[in-house]
């Protein structure tokens, strides 16, 4: 489940996906909408004993590379080794600071240097080799890293540099399978195993008895994730132009004030028809089959971003409660 570090409910919520029979919980980093994103997978770590434990996503940019490696390295020893660590170029996270997304080469060096913090190697900063080993005492395997990536150029530098690659590109068969081929294109072309590699998509997907009721509940997280692809003219090449100009809609009336939340202006570019195809909504069964075909292209991970930032407390736990029970059984059958 990819949600946020509600502070005084992160522990809470952690307890009920794991009861619910979820496999993991991916907190967003976005400092001015909500809490710590590390300080609440800590306090997950303390209160669940099966659960991955991952970001969804955090960036080198508002925090150094450095304090990211040691930051996930913490949560990997609180948990006994349960901890992920997805990295984005940023998006909330640095637009409420004034800033654009981690231009591309910075996104690269810093991503090379978490790994390299996480391998116990000495880092090089400007000349200054800069060195964690504590990372390395702690007896536990390294902390997996996986990109968050949308366009092209993301999706080729995650498959180069990272463990796993997280798509962010929507849930239709076509675009996912052409993010994957990409993937695997690039690591060939590294001089990397292809098929050892681990491909996941985020799935913007709410199940419910009413799909009305769905399509409502998904809309206000599915604008965050349509958004991206309007970030760069790279990843806008990638939608057909039935989608391209529901994401110029999108974008072009986009409330970063109501970033992640029901009910926001920009919901209106949001036809019914584009909720279906670029989310997962409806009836458990529905969901289920959507997202067996998905993990039938060739993923193995999926992060199910389903609600807004501002739904309440019932609500999420009536939502996690039907997709723990009822769909994610039929999708790994």
């Amino acid at each position: 489940m990819g949600t946020f570090p509600t502070p005084g409910r992160s522990g809470t919520i952690a307890q009920m996906v794991e009861a619910d029979g979820w496999d993991g919980i991916a907190f967003t980093d976005s400092q001015n909408l909500s809490g710590d994103v590390f300080a609440g997978l800590c306090l997950a770590a303390q209160v669940t004993k099966r659960i991955k434990l991952a970001t969804g996503a955090t960036n080198p940019s508002t925090r150094h590379p450095a304090v990211v490696a040691s930051a996930i390295t913490t949560v990997q020893v609180e948990s006994g080794g349960r901890a992920f660590l997805g990295l984005a170029r940023g998006d909330s996270a640095l637009a409420y600071l004034g800033r654009k997304p981690t231009p591309m080469a910075d996104f690269r060096r810093g991503l090379e240097q978490i790994q390299g913090y996480l391998r116990g190697e000495a880092v090089d900063l400007d000349g200054y080799a800069s060195k964690m080993e504590w990372v390395t005492r702690t007896h536990l395997p390294k902390v997996p890293v996986g990109v968050s990536a949308t366009g092209p150029r993301v999706i080729e530098l995650a498959a180069q540099l990272g463990d796993r690659v997280t798509f962010s590109v929507g849930a239709e068969p076509d675009r996912l399978r052409w993010a994957i081929q990409l993937a695997r294109d690039a690591r060939r072309a590294a001089g990397l195993d292809p098929g050892g590699f681990s491909c996941g998509a985020y799935v913007n997907a709410v199940a419910h008895p009413d799909i009305d009721r769905a399509r409502e509940l998904v809309r206000g997280r599915l604008g965050v994730y349509a958004r991206f692809a309007t970030m760069h003219h790279n990843a806008m090449d990638t939608l057909s132009n039935k989608d391209r100009a529901v994401a110029e809609r999108l974008a072009a009336n986009y409330d970063m004030s109501s970033h992640a939340t029901s009910g926001a202006r920009h919901e209106a570019a949001l036809d019914d028809d584009f909720v279906d195809r670029f989310g997962v909504v409806g009836p458990s069964e529905q969901v289920a089959a959507r997202l067996r075909e998905l993990v039938g292209l060739g993923l193995d991970h999926l992060i199910i971003v389903g609600h807004g930032r501002d739904v309440g407390g019932d609500t999420l736990a009536e939502s996690s409660r039907r997709f723990g029970t009822e769909v994610i059984p039929r999708v790994k059958d």
